[in-house]
């Protein structure tokens, strides 16, 4: 009798332990996360919600917003047991209207606390709604380009944008406020580009996401380069291709294939890191007056150039040369072009040993196949001072200076930044309408 009664209280004792951890086994509510977790929104700019529940999983996710003291529900969703996260995407687009917002966000999972109505949270956010895109006003009246080179946009909007500039292609040239509160953009009408495909627009994006663009009025000068034939012969493939890019492709053994990968997959990866390097600029103009040139040089390569190259009598590749190749003598002084700040002193690839400098509004010069650099990262330079000597570096064949100039990473034609008639005319002249005056 007594052992039927211990056996009895010890299933009594197992069972009130086993209610006990079915109703108590989870007693966490779940985390909820709102991104973003304030600031402004549209119907463009939807909220992120994700929760997460680590014990019986989400059961129920709710959103109201609430405006003026009326309540209206945006979203509601029920979910099997054991849903551990959920991550939905709520537009605060509809039924809603400019101004302030109260995100409320209510979640309970399926414990069976509460006589079952497990866990429960609840989490407020405030926004500001604001689906009135940006109003650009433009400035400039007159834009006048030549393939492969720059023309300069300045505009005023009716509220402060997080992304703003002109639109070329898939290209963003991005445009920096100036402290009289207009935006100055520097843009390409690229060398590669059709005419007929070229159409800039101005794109203003706020901080709600709300987007608006508008074309302006141009005038094209379509330009020819002038080609040229490059031949590579056993020797350059000898004593430079390999000694001096092997590293880059360590598999490859033959001479020309090397060539041949340097001359187009580095290539396009080296001008890519250019394009990269261009996002970052200073906000404001560094340099003034017109740009200088290497002194007593001759030209051997021109901007935008289309290069056949042969070895052995027959054509192996083609590349387009986007920058200008300038000889004097060997080990020559490099002059900086402009005023600027240093962003790059180091090896790049085809360029070689390569100084890059940040002129400011995206603009920026490029000094490759130097023998010696004698600037680093983060210097200030001034007009003409000596940064370093030409050289062979990279894919030179003979000692001269490759010099690039560049706008938000792409290549435009120097030849335009040495002519003060047209630096006035198309640039300095429309900074004045943004309150900048260069001396």
């Amino acid at each position: 009798m007594n052992k039927l009664r211990c056996l009895f209280l010890l299933l009594v004792v197992a069972a009130l332990l086993s209610g006990g951890y079915w109703f108590l086994r989870d007693l966490s509510p779940p985390q909820v996360q709102v991104v973003p977790g304030e600031g402004f929104v549209s119907a463009r700019k939807p909220v992120t919600i994700t929760v997460s529940d680590g014990g019986t999983g989400l059961c129920t996710l709710r959103v109201v917003a609430v405006q003026g003291g009326q309540a209206n529900e945006l979203f509601s969703r029920d979910y099997p047991a054991g849903t551990a996260t959920v991550t939905e995407s709520v537009s605060l687009g509809k039924g809603l209207t400019e101004g302030d917002l109260e995100l409320q966000v209510y979640a309970i999972d399926h414990a069976s606390i509460r006589f079952g109505k497990g866990n429960a949270v609840a989490l407020s956010a405030r926004f500001a709604v604001d689906n009135q895109p940006p109003q650009i006003s433009l400035l400039t009246a007159q834009h006048n380009l030549n393939q492969g080179g720059v023309g300069v946009v300045v505009y005023n909007l009716s509220e402060e944008a997080v992304t703003t500039g002109v639109k070329v292609g898939n290209q963003l040239f991005p445009a920096f406020r100036q402290k009289s509160g207009s935006y100055v953009g520097l843009f390409a009408f690229p060398w590669n580009m059709e005419a007929a495909a070229f159409a800039p627009k101005v794109v203003a994006i706020d901080r709600a996401g709300n987007e608006r663009s508008t074309g302006f009025y141009f005038h094209l000068k379509p330009v020819k380069f002038p080609s040229d034939k490059i031949n590579i012969t056993p020797q350059f493939l000898a004593s430079k291709i390999v000694p001096d890019f092997q590293q880059f492709f360590p598999e490859i053994d033959d001479p020309l294939e090397l060539f041949l990968k340097v001359n187009r997959d580095l290539r396009k990866e080296n001008i890519a890191k250019v394009l990269e390097i261009g996002q970052k600029s200073a906000p404001a103009p560094l340099w003034s007056g017109v740009f200088l040139r290497q002194p007593n040089a001759a030209v051997p390569g021109y901007f935008a150039q289309p290069r056949t190259y042969f070895h052995n009598g027959l054509i192996i590749d083609h590349q387009t040369h986007l920058g200008i190749d300038l000889a004097s003598t060997a080990r020559a002084p490099v002059p900086a072009a402009n005023a600027g700040s240093v962003v790059y002193a180091a090896d790049l690839g085809i360029y070689g040993q390569c100084v890059i400098i940040d002129h400011g509004l995206g603009l920026q010069s490029l000094y490759g196949h130097l023998s010696q650099i004698d600037v680093k990262v983060g210097d200030t330079v001034s007009k003409g001072q000596i940064i370093g000597k030409t050289g062979i570096t990279g894919m030179a064949g003979g000692d001269h200076l490759h010099f690039d100039v560049l706008v938000s990473g792409q290549q435009v034609n120097p030849i335009e930044w040495w002519d003060p008639s047209w630096i006035k005319n198309n640039v300095t002249d429309k900074f004045v309408l943004a309150g900048i005056t260069l001396p």
